[in-house]
């Protein structure tokens, strides 16, 4: 009588590969190009998604469950790119809304809804992640809880890191895509042409030698003594990035920190300061000069700390 084979046998992996665009193109962009706006450069995606998906192949050998490719566009109407890419084989195309700042919305929710189904319906034992938002850290420790197994994958940085600390510490297995991997497909766009000088000589060009008849100088506008003339920040913007920074607050110190500021609304000297600093990183410009933005930056971390606890909306003490 035979005697039954009990080693442990293989099982093929499969595996699905979730990619945030946003975060991929911005980030490429950046270390190949020193771009910071999509317009600055043009991507051939379809060979990128041909290039990343031998690149799955390679590292999880197993069976491609599809690559889910999120992006963004205006009223969620797809461009003429997006649509060539939801044609692609083993490709679905995820949209968020673009607004009019530029900025993505609801994306990041699109990630984690699909990270979490696709676990909790047992879809897939693993699962490629080309992101670097701490927003997605909850999905993927839920993901987790359900055995899926969770490997980050990164661009690489020009310096320092372009991922969220909290999330690299979550994934089980991290990756860094080397930017000699992503150079073949991203170039600079075209720059736009200059007209040529007519032949002929312009109105300007023709009565330049005549004398021009005198004009009455217009006054000067004086400003009050010791104020300056400049456009403030935006509202919405500010208090939104107050609540941002608070988020990653709540998430990188713990919720017992932030119950010890509690119950607010004012914070201590040196947590305000560190808020400015994170603020302006993010704004991209100081908001030293405008004290109602600082105002606005509290009210923002005071409303996210406070809707964490269940505890209404605070105002700041101005």
């Amino acid at each position: 009588m035979a005697t039954p084979d009990l080693s442990p046998h293989a099982v093929a992996a499969k595996y699905a590969v979730l990619v945030d665009v946003g975060y991929l193109y911005a980030a490429a962009g950046e270390v190949l190009l020193g771009a910071k706006e999509r317009k600055e450069y043009r991507v051939s995606a379809d060979e990128l998604i041909q290039a990343l998906q031998k690149h799955a192949d390679e590292r999880i050998h197993g069976e491609l469950l599809r690559i889910y490719w999120y992006d963004a566009a205006r009223d969620r109407v797809p461009t003429v790119d997006q649509r060539v890419i939801a044609q692609l084989p083993w490709v679905k195309v995820r949209l968020g809304n673009l607004n009019a700042r530029g900025q993505q919305k609801g994306v990041d929710a699109q990630i984690r809804s699909d990270l979490e189904a696709l676990a909790r319906h047992h879809a897939v034992s693993d699962t490629i992640l080309l992101a670097g938002d701490e927003d997605m850290v909850p999905a993927v420790e839920a993901a987790q809880a359900y055995g899926v197994r969770i490997h980050l994958w990164g661009v690489e940085p020009p310096y320092g890191t372009n991922q969220a600390e909290r999330l690299v510490w979550e994934a089980d297995t991290v990756e860094v895509i080397s930017a000699d991997f992503l150079r073949p497909f991203f170039g600079r766009a075209p720059q736009a042409v200059a007209p040529a000088v007519p032949a002929t000589p312009s109105p300007a060009q023709v009565f330049a030698g005549r004398t021009a008849a005198a004009t009455p100088a217009r006054p000067a506008v004086k400003q009050p003594p010791g104020q300056i003339a400049k456009l403030g920040p935006n509202r919405p913007r500010v208090e939104e990035v107050g609540e941002h920074v608070a988020q990653k607050w709540i998430l990188t110190r713990g919720r017992d920190n932030i119950r010890d500021l509690l119950p607010g609304p004012i914070l201590p000297t040196v947590i305000d300061t560190e808020l400015l600093i994170e603020a302006e990183k993010e704004l991209g410009h100081s908001l030293r000069p405008y004290p109602e933005a600082r105002v606005w930056l509290r009210d923002g971390f005071w409303a996210r700390v406070y809707r964490e606890f269940d505890l209404g909306v605070g105002v700041s003490s101005k």
